[in-house]
């Protein structure tokens, strides 16, 4: 059987060898051997292992596909992510100060969503298997925090009610203040009787909301989350940071990129991860796509106590980007948009007269490409915090500060 030498690894934590041949679960300086499929290693035995090779922490790690990296040591995770940083950078003739990746430790995720599905004798629930439609159970995941992975029976008992044998249930869970937060969808269509028995499920098991579909069936209480002096509830399925660790992180990044600035912006604000905190020490102009986001951010403001004025806007950045003119008197600016990056804003803040921007992005490669533009109109990055939040994924985030 053919022997490959493992080079390096790829984007998404794939061993590759000359070729290019992807053995998934290998680390660069290993010997593995394997039946080839096309450009791809099946049947892998590893027959000289790194010594960057650990015992997976979860033994549910080959079979489910939560994780990706587990069998590597966490510096060489860290070192592996902090290069797909340098390379995107790179990609377009950037370099700067990257600093020491920042990584959220094990059973840190505040919200995991579950694959549910009936079966002949009950139900079952957990992750989808490695490239599979199977659902794997996932009893002793060492991804999620213990609350959530104790409310996978939450999840079984939603698809016994609502879920059919031929699907699977979506059952988005979110610790918040109060309790948990649930998010179904694939299930049966909502009827009279069903939204009685899942109003019944939300109270018996204590959930502060359950919301099936678009359709919130019942809350016991808002599910709020704290941000600086600020309680904000949510709307159903809206966009959080993965780990209370990753976000803190994060945040530091952005106070210490705007620190001193008494007017700011930020754009893609979502409930206000970033808004309110900053709200502590600036005036804040937040502007967000989802009006039903920017609904709880005003409420969670106006609740406060010992914030400075927070003004907010409803607007799709994507078709209607800030004009240059409508940044004058702000001393910065802050953004944290979708993967797809933000090259239309990004034009506009060139054009504007800003001469600070602190951009928190989950996509290293759109990042770049939008550095590269603010670098031709007369930044420079300054540096960038890389965080991993997304504990043992092939998934990296960063926080960074450009001025001019």
């Amino acid at each position: 059987m053919t022997e490959f030498r493992i080079t390096r690894l790829g984007q998404y934590g794939d061993g590759i060898a000359e070729g290019p041949v992807f053995a998934p679960m290998t680390l660069p300086g290993e010997v593995v051997t394997g039946t080839l499929d096309g450009a791809n290693l099946r049947d892998i035995k590893i027959v000289t292992p790194s010594e960057d090779r650990v015992a997976a922490p979860c033994r549910h790690f080959k079979s489910c596909g939560g994780c990706q990296m587990q069998h590597a040591a966490d510096p060489l995770v860290a070192a592996w992510k902090t290069q797909i940083v340098e390379q995107a950078l790179a990609a377009q003739g950037i370099h700067t100060d990257i600093r020491p990746i920042v990584t959220s430790p094990a059973q840190s995720r505040r919200r995991a969503t579950f694959a549910a599905r009936r079966t002949k004798k009950g139900s079952m629930s957990g992750f989808h298997g490695r490239a599979s439609d199977t659902v794997v159970e996932i009893p002793d995941c060492q991804l999620v925090e213990p609350e959530l992975l104790a409310a996978r029976s939450i999840a079984e008992e939603l698809a016994e009610i609502g879920g059919s044998r031929k699907a699977t249930l979506a059952v988005t869970v979110t610790t918040s203040r109060v309790g948990l937060d649930v998010q179904v969808s694939g299930g049966k269509p909502i009827d009279g009787q069903l939204r009685i028995t899942l109003a019944a499920v939300c109270d018996t098991r204590g959930l502060a909301r359950l919301t099936w579909e678009d359709e919130v069936i019942a809350q016991r209480a808002p599910p709020v989350q704290r941000f600086s002096n600020a309680d904000v509830c949510p709307p159903p399925g809206a966009f959080m940071q993965a780990t209370a660790h990753g976000e803190a992180h994060l945040l530091a990044a952005v106070q210490e990129a705007v620190q001193g600035r008494k007017r700011v912006i930020d754009l893609f604000a979502g409930c206000g991860t970033f808004t309110l905190p900053l709200a502590k020490d600036a005036e804040v102009w937040a502007v967000e796509g989802e009006a039903a986001m920017v609904e709880a951010l005003d409420k969670g403001w106006r609740m406060a106590q010992g914030l400075k004025t927070v003004t907010h806007t409803a607007r799709d950045l994507y078709r209607r980007p800030l004009l240059p003119d409508e940044f004058y008197k702000y001393d910065a600016v802050v953004m944290d948009p979708p993967r797809a990056g933000a090259e239309a804003q990004t034009s506009e803040i060139i054009r504007s007269d800003t001469k600070r921007v602190a951009y928190v992005s989950c996509n290293p490669v759109t990042f770049a490409r939008d550095v590269a533009q603010m670098i031709a109109g007369g930044f420079t990055l300054d540096w960038v915090q890389p965080v991993d939040q997304f504990r043992w994924s092939s998934h990296v985030e960063l926080a960074a500060q450009l001025s001019r």
